[in-house]
């Protein structure tokens, strides 16, 4: 394959450039052996992808609707993605973490895959990735051959496409005319020998077969030609319900006993996907294919291969093909049904197994469908093109054919035959006028590393989580302690500095390749400014972002508050994280296979890093050690009693009880927020807390030194939640309930939600009739992610607990 110019340009693209690529070629021009080639020895991160089960299985990879989990039916602009019934979008974080970090996804089969796919394949990337690059930043090969198999697209279906895509084809799509895709045909063919036949294939193949052609290929017409049981030839048809009477016919003549041979099905394996028939049923006589390639190193027989069979055994048939000299002995094969994984220790994309399906890899093979002949080759072809009805299948039929001599026609081939799509032809002039070379190659290359620094330079994502932080903080300054404003506004001060400081050295290093005409990661100029570069932005990274964030605590009462910022600055320092990786381990000189290999794992290596323990401020009372005593007796005490924390007491009060140090009841008492049922309730544990520290630290104690135990009684158990139920049931309100049991109204709400499920309390109890209506018509039209994505996306008047009690309802 070295010596082939346009699969050397295609490998190079592909493993050294980040433009995405249509690789296409006329049958038998080594596309899918390019694939096995990239999966065994390319360096990226790569998943591959086919539009069916059956494709999917021969490329060894797994079908676009499992890995994208999309929906089946039109997907419009507006098509919510997430809303398609009985179909699951809540993708799993080993699948999002494999999305987030390969490098390239292969499409196998392109020309099957409609227009809306595709772009829903670029709207469910960019949703993981990168939502302002087409395909989420990852680069896209897609194989196949457009004169071949086409997208199905049922005729309603069109009427709703219409309106969106000028055709069905995957290059009508938004994704594919945003992608700036390279496309590259294969032009040597290794399937067939015969230039004349190769010449007839082509003008078929573009719609314009000669007189000269046509005198020559119809001369294959043999009218009533009958072959001699042993010569091998297979018939292939339009139609399935065709070959299958065929094979049924044929199989019925043969007067010895069948066998059948069931197949092994383990673990998942859809039938959607099956290989080959679960059910074989042969005979000795009878006339079959081969549908996988010898797994042996022995290469005895091919996917396509034509014989006889002469011997059936319980386990085993053996097969006799016309041109060899020696006999078959064919035992069952395996097929794969895999998915892809993450290799627990080496990071890298994996494949898992997930089921098989054993069988004898044989079929039936007086007759086929030029569909499912797909991707074979053929000696010996009686070829029925009389019924053809659908883009490019007479091209396919003839192109499954090793030479013109093994061919033979059953009716003439007219023009009328030859059914071509125009969208189809345009498309393919227009690719072979502006086909790559090897100077668009190089600055793909040059492009591609640019790139790659940029992005390891670029502070641009870490700039929204500064922001939520400030925007959150400042709507809630009042309930929030601690130097969020101080903090993170000189963070976002620095950040914007290195946005200004990235993109003029982006644009220093782009004149510099273009003024050396070199890679960057070859120029020696180049390589001495982003050392220089890496120095600068590890130490001033360290300096004014790492170690004030590093340093940074806050505190609240208000747990939604918290959980947002907690969940910014997790965000926030993952980011950062990932950029301290990049300055350690590339400081001696940029080199692009590096950073994706770091690109890669850090995905995984920030994911594993346990969360960082959030330490509250403290600042504004010197006594440290006793803040962080009294908010953990709180924090013990709201749990043993199923409170919220500030129930016990408030933030406010936990500064000032540090702050005037209160010993007896009285001062107490006086904390702004205490009061006496709170004093009476929780008053002996926390001054216990306080006389202790003030002991511990020879502080002089005043006041009364009384301490205030909590009387003994022996409460009989109640369930709580009973208890809620009871007091609702008399008549009274959540709000009155949940002030006379001391519980938050939410908790309440809560317990008696619990009842909905026996009937003691219905939806209506807890929610107005109104917003029960509403939301039973509103919720199915909406996809979210979670009960906070849902609230966001609708009216204020709706409580986080109506929306969850319909929502359960409407799961169960």
């Amino acid at each position: 394959m070295s010596a082939n110019r346009e699969l050397d340009l295609a490998w190079n693209f592909v493993n050294f450039t980040n433009r995405s690529m249509f690789l296409t070629g006329k049958a038998g021009t080594g596309k899918t052996t390019f694939l096995h080639r990239l999966k065994k020895d390319s360096l990226k991160r790569l998943v591959v992808v086919a539009p069916t089960g059956v494709a999917a299985i021969n490329a060894k990879g797994v079908t676009i609707h499992s890995f994208f989990q999309m929906p089946f039916g039109p997907i419009l602009p507006d098509t919510d993605l997430n809303a398609s019934n009985g179909f699951n979008r809540k993708f799993s974080k080993t699948k999002i973490n494999i999305i987030k970090s390969m490098d390239l996804l292969v499409i196998d089969e392109i020309s099957m895959v409609r227009a809306d796919l595709l772009d829903g394949i670029d709207r469910t990337l960019r949703r993981f990735r990168n939502r302002n690059k087409v395909f989420g930043g990852v680069q896209v090969l897609m194989i196949g051959d457009l004169q071949q198999l086409s997208p199905v697209i049922k005729e309603q279906e069109w009427e709703l496409l219409k309106h969106v895509y000028n055709n069905g084809f995957f290059f009508s799509s938004h994704a594919f005319k945003q992608c700036n895709a390279v496309t590259i045909e294969l032009k040597h063919i290794y399937r067939q020998e015969s230039p004349k036949f190769i010449d007839i294939l082509n003008e078929i193949r573009n719609n314009q077969l000669s007189e000269s052609s046509a005198f020559e290929l119809n001369k294959r017409f043999i009218k009533d030609f009958v072959p001699k049981p042993d010569e091998g030839y297979i018939s292939l048809t339009t139609h399935n319900n065709k070959a299958e009477a065929t094979n049924k016919s044929e199989l019925e003549k043969i007067q010895s006993k069948s066998k059948k041979y069931k197949a092994i099905i383990d673990g998942k394996f859809p039938e959607y996907s099956y290989p080959n028939q679960e059910v074989l049923e042969l005979k000795v006589g009878a006339q079959v294919m081969f549908v996988k390639n010898d797994s042996s190193q022995d290469k005895r027989y091919f996917n396509g291969k034509i014989g006889k069979v002469i011997h059936l055994d319980s386990d085993e048939v053996v097969v006799h093909c016309p041109d060899d000299d020696f006999n078959i002995i064919v035992t069952p094969e395996i097929w794969e049904n895999i998915i892809y994984n993450v290799d627990p220790d080496t990071k890298a994309i994996s494949e898992e197994k997930i089921g098989s399906f054993t069988q004898i890899p044989l079929r039936l093979a007086w007759a086929i469908t030029i569909h499912k002949s797909q991707g074979l080759t053929f000696e010996k072809a009686i070829i029925d093109a009389e019924g053809a009805f659908a883009h490019g299948q007479t091209y396919v039929a003839l192109s499954r054919c090793k030479s013109l001599e093994g061919v033979v026609l059953k009716s003439k081939i007219h023009s009328n035959q030859i059914i071509s799509d125009a969208h189809v032809t345009a498309f393919n002039e227009d690719a072979e006028n502006n086909a790559p070379d090897e100077t668009i190659l190089e600055n793909s290359r040059k492009e591609f590393q640019l790139d790659l620094i940029e992005e390891l330079f670029g502070f641009y994502e870490l700039i929204y989580p500064v922001n939520r932080i400030l925007d959150i903080y400042y709507k809630n300054r009042t309930i929030v302690e601690g130097p969020v404003e101080k903090v993170f506004l000189k963070i976002k001060d620095t950040l914007t500095h290195f946005l200004k400081i990235g993109n003029g050295f982006k644009n220093q290093l782009k004149e510099l390749s273009n003024q050396y005409n070199e890679l960057p990661e070859q120029n020696e100029t180049i390589q001495d400014r982003f050392k220089k570069a890496i120095t600068y932005f590890k130490t001033e990274t360290e300096t004014k972002i790492a170690e004030p964030s590093k340093s940074f605590g806050f505190t609240t009462d208000n747990q939604a508050v918290g959980s947002e910022i907690t969940k910014q600055l997790d965000n926030f320092e993952e980011l950062l994280d990932i950029k301290q990786l990049y300055f350690n381990k590339i400081s001696n000189g940029f080199n692009a296979n590096l950073f994706l290999e770091l690109r890669a794992k850090a995905v995984f290596n920030t994911k594993q890093q346990p969360k960082k323990k959030r330490t509250s401020v403290v600042e504004g009372t010197s006594n440290v050690e006793l803040f962080e005593k009294l908010r953990l007796l709180r924090n013990n005490i709201a749990q043993e009693k199923g409170l919220v924390h500030f129930q016990v007491f408030t933030q406010k009060a936990l500064y000032d009880m540090c702050e005037t140090l209160p010993t007896d009841k009285g001062e107490l008492i006086k904390i702004n927020g205490m009061g006496k049922t709170r004093v009476e309730k929780y008053g002996s544990a926390i001054l216990k807390v306080i006389r202790t520290y003030c002991e511990e630290h020879d502080i002089e104690i005043s006041g009364n030194a009384e301490i205030f135990e909590e009387p003994k009684k022996t409460k009989k158990k109640v369930d709580t939640k009973q208890e809620s139920l009871q007091l609702f049931q008399s008549g009274k309100s959540i709000e009155q309930i949940a002030e006379e049991r001391e519980l938050t109204p939410n908790t309440i709400f809560g317990h008696l939600a619990s009842f909905i499920e026996s009937g003691e309390v219905k939806i209506t109890d807890l929610m107005s009739a109104e917003h029960y209506d509403e939301l039973k018509t509103i919720i199915p039209k909406k996809s979210f992610e979670g009960l906070s994505d849902l609230k966001q996306q609708l009216d204020d008047k709706y409580s986080y607990a109506e929306l969850r009690l319909v929502v359960n309802e409407l799961n169960n």
